[in-house]
């Protein structure tokens, strides 16, 4: 006996990116913006002038990437039930890529989900997490491990918010545009080796390019199944930084450099990349005085957290590589003992 389910149909999740100043928002509904102390203070005000809404709530949660978690997700939660939203409901996410994974995902969970608006203010953000509609927290296994993609229903980038980002912030920013040049768009990051990013005028071109590069892998490939997972360019590897020094030590985007570098390296011994190609990338990064190295202490222990990689399956592990300069090679084939080889060369700083 069967009972089937027809469930086929098309669902239109498209939605806008307006990279300008922030324009008026208007919603007539119930809205939650979920922030963090830091960007509330700097910027909440100027968000408040630019939005009107039926009833309006703010939700704070702790600063950091070692708050990304479920505890901040269950402060989420309670406030929106204390508060009586329901499935017509907002959310805002106010803040960098922590804020934005962790609102999409409580969106995404809230009464089987509700929707949510991403207003990043963050290079990296702004550029990277805030689109495309993954969402997730952290564990203790590794770093969004638990999550969903889940859309948001629009996106508004205002460079107004990157003019009191620290330059640690923005060269976590400037690595996540380098990766989408490296591993899609050659023009873009010869671009970049000549491009001064903190001109305003040179900088949301770069967002511009970045989101659209983005933008079309994810149009490609929403639930990263095959393509948008080359966006992932040195997160295999700045993955097991991050957990290995617990999220105190590099932001994302710095450990993500450092990833990229081991990716180059490794695609320069299977001879994917020259040495030279390689060399501009680091030259990019150290211009805007991103790290490049990182003292493995532990071969062996770093490469079995490879396996707690979302994109690894069962023994293989799937390494992002960037094929040349433009170009990119998913591969899970590669032998233990060349990986192993790679990590060594990475010692003392």
């Amino acid at each position: 006996m069967q009972v089937n389910i027809p469930l086929k149909q098309v669902i239109d999740n498209s939605y806008s990116i307006t990279i300008d100043q922030l324009p008026q928002i208007e919603l007539d509904t119930k809205v939650a913006i979920v922030t963090n102390p830091k960007v509330a203070g700097l910027h909440l005000s100027y968000l408040l002038s630019k939005i009107s809404v039926k009833e309006l709530y703010i939700i704070t949660v702790p600063d950091g990437e070692e708050y990304k978690n479920q505890a901040s997700i269950d402060t989420i939660l309670e406030s929106l039930f204390n508060h009586r939203f329901n499935r017509k409901s907002m959310l805002i996410a106010f803040g960098g890529g922590v804020i934005g994974d962790m609102v999409g995902y409580a969106a995404s969970i809230y009464q089987r989900g509700i929707d949510f608006i991403q207003i990043p203010t963050t290079l990296l953000s702004q550029v990277d997490a805030s689109v495309g509609g993954k969402t997730g927290m952290n564990n203790k296994y590794g770093k969004n491990l638990v999550g969903a993609f889940h859309q948001p229903k629009a996106v508004y980038i205002d460079p107004h918010f990157l003019t009191t980002l620290p330059s640690r912030e923005f060269g976590a920013g400037v690595a996540e545009i380098v990766k989408m040049a490296v591993t899609f768009n050659k023009e873009f990051f010869e671009y970049l080796e000549t491009a001064d990013l903190k001109d305003p005028k040179v900088l949301q071109e770069a967002i511009k390019q970045a989101v659209e590069t983005k933008a079309s892998v994810v149009a490609q490939d929403e639930k990263e199944r095959g393509l948008r997972a080359a966006l992932n360019y040195g997160h295999t590897f700045g993955h097991v930084i991050e957990n290995e020094t617990q999220y105190k030590t590099y932001l994302h985007g710095e450990a993500v450099a450092i990833g990229i570098i081991m990716a180059n390296q490794l695609a320069i011994k299977l001879g994917l990349m020259s040495e030279d190609e390689a060399l501009r990338v680091e030259n990019v990064f150290k211009k805007y005085n991103l790290p490049t190295n990182y003292a493995i202490s532990n071969t062996e222990t770093f490469y079995e957290t490879f396996f707690l990689d979302k994109k690894s399956s069962d023994a293989n592990i799937t390494f992002i590589l960037a094929d040349g300069i433009g170009g990119v090679k998913m591969l899970d084939d590669i032998a233990k003992e060349t990986v192993v080889s790679v990590l060594a060369q990475f010692g003392a700083c």
